[in-house]
C-alpha cells in the first residue's frame, strides 16, 4: 500500500514539470523583453497580452473539474444490489431504474446506461471518466498535461482564451523582434547581450505560434459545432444511435454555450458558461444543424425538438425499455419453469 501511495505522489509531482516549464519559459521572455530590449512604445500592449496570457493560463490550471452530482449516485440500497449482481444484465436492470427519471440522452455503444464503475456514479451526459485525475469529469474534453489539469465544463472557456492569448502573445512577441533578429543576421545589431535574448526570443515565438495556432484552430471549430475532443473521434450514442451533431444548436447557439450570452465577458477569463455541466439541450435528430432545415414533399419543416420534449421522450423511453426488459425476463423465467 506505501509504495503505491508514494508512487501515486511521485506522479503527480511530476505532472507539474511541463507546467512549471512553460512558467519559466514565460518569465524568461518577460525578462528578454522588458528588461534586456526595453522597447518603451510596445510595453503597454505587451503587458496587456501578457496579464491576460497568464490570468486565462492560471484559471485554467487552478479550476477543479466539476464532478456529477449526488443525483447521478445510486442509493445505497440500489448500490449494494448492483456490486452483489454478478450478472451484468440484472446489473443494467438496477441502473435503468435508477436512471429513469434522469436527464439523459447518451447510452454507450451498446445502449446501455453509462455508468462508472470506479466513482460509482452514473455518468451524465458528456460526462467521463479522466485516469489522470482519477474522477468523473463534466463535459469533459481531454486532460492537458500543460495546465496539469482535465479540461472540462469548469474550466474550457478558460483554456480556449489561454490559447487565445498566448497566441497573441507570441506573435506580438515575434512581430516585433522580427526587424532585431534581422539585423542579428546581417551583423548590423549592437554586440551586446540582447543578441541572444534577440536569438531566442524569436525561434521561441515562432515555435510556439505554429503549434498553438494549430490547436486553438481545432478548438474553435469544436466550439462552432459543439463538440468535445471525446465527442469528435467518438460520437455520442443517442436512443436513436450514434449522432456526432446531436448536441449541436448551430453556429451562434454553439459559441454562446461555451462563452454565455453576454458578449462584455467572452474576453475575459470568468466563468459565464451556460448550465450546469450535467444536462444540455440536444437535438436528438440525424441532420446537421447548420445546413437548411429539411422540408418534406408536404412543405411541413422539420423542426428540432424542444429540451422538454426532449427530456419527456428521453425518460418515457427509458421506462419503457425497463418495462419491456422486465417483462422479456418473466417470459423467459416462465420458459425455463416449465421446462
Amino acid at each position: 500500500m506505501a509504495p503505491t501511495h508514494v508512487l501515486r505522489c511521485c506522479q503527480r509531482g511530476l505532472a507539474w514539470i511541463p507546467v512549471i516549464f512553460i512558467s519559466l519559459v514565460v518569465c524568461w521572455s518577460y525578462y528578454a523583453y522588458v528588461v534586456e530590449l526595453c522597447i518603451f512604445i510596445y510595453l503597454v500592449f505587451f503587458h496587456l497580452s501578457f496579464g491576460m496570457f497568464v490570468w486565462s493560463y492560471v484559471k485554467t490550471i487552478f479550476s477543479k473539474p466539476a464532478n456529477p452530482s449526488n443525483e447521478f449516485c445510486l442509493p445505497k440500497a440500489e448500490k449494494e444490489r448492483y456490486e452483489k449482481e454478478e450478472k451484468p444484465e440484472f446489473q443494467q436492470e438496477i441502473l435503468w431504474r435508477a436512471a429513469t427519471n434522469l436527464p439523459l440522452y447518451t447510452r454507450t455503444g451498446t445502449g446501455a446506461v453509462r455508468y462508472c464503475d470506479r466513482c460509482q456514479v452514473i455518468k451524465p451526459d458528456r460526462c467521463h471518466h479522466c485516469s489522470a485525475c482519477d474522477m468523473c469529469v463534466l463535459k469533459m474534453d481531454h486532460h492537458c498535461p500543460w495546465v496539469n489539469n482535465c479540461v472540462g465544463f469548469s474550466n474550457y472557456k478558460f483554456f480556449i482564451l489561454f490559447l487565445a492569448y498566448s497566441l497573441v502573445y507570441c506573435l506580438f512577441i515575434a512581430a516585433t523582434v522580427l526587424q532585431y533578429f534581422i539585423k542579428f543576421w546581417t551583423n548590423e545589431l549592437e554586440d551586446t547581450r540582447a543578441k541572444f535574448h534577440v536569438l531566442f526570443l524569436f525561434f521561441v515565438a515562432a515555435m510556439f505560434c505554429i503549434s498553438i495556432l494549430s490547436l486553438f484552430s481545432y478548438h474553435l471549430w469544436l466550439v462552432g459545432k459543439n463538440r468535445s475532443t471525446i465527442e469528435a473521434f467518438r460520437a455520442p450514442v443517442f436512443r436513436t444511435g450514434s449522432d456526432k451533431n446531436g448536441f449541436s444548436l448551430g453556429f451562434r447557439k454553439n459559441i454562446v454555450q461555451v462563452f454565455g450570452d453576454q458578449k462584455k465577458y467572452w474576453l475575459l477569463p470568468v466563468f459565464t458558461s451556460q448550465g450546469d455541466g450535467m444536462t444540455f439541450p440536444t437535438r436528438l435528430v440525424n441532420i446537421d444543424p447548420e445546413q437548411a432545415p429539411v422540408t418534406l414533399a408536404t412543405d411541413v419543416t422539420v423542426s428540432p425538438l424542444s429540451e422538454s420534449q426532449n427530456r419527456l421522450l428521453s425518460n418515457e423511453k427509458q421506462a419503457n425499455n425497463v418495462e419491456d426488459y422486465l417483462a422479456d425476463d418473466n417470459i423467459k423465467s416462465g420458459e425455463l419453469q416449465q421446462r
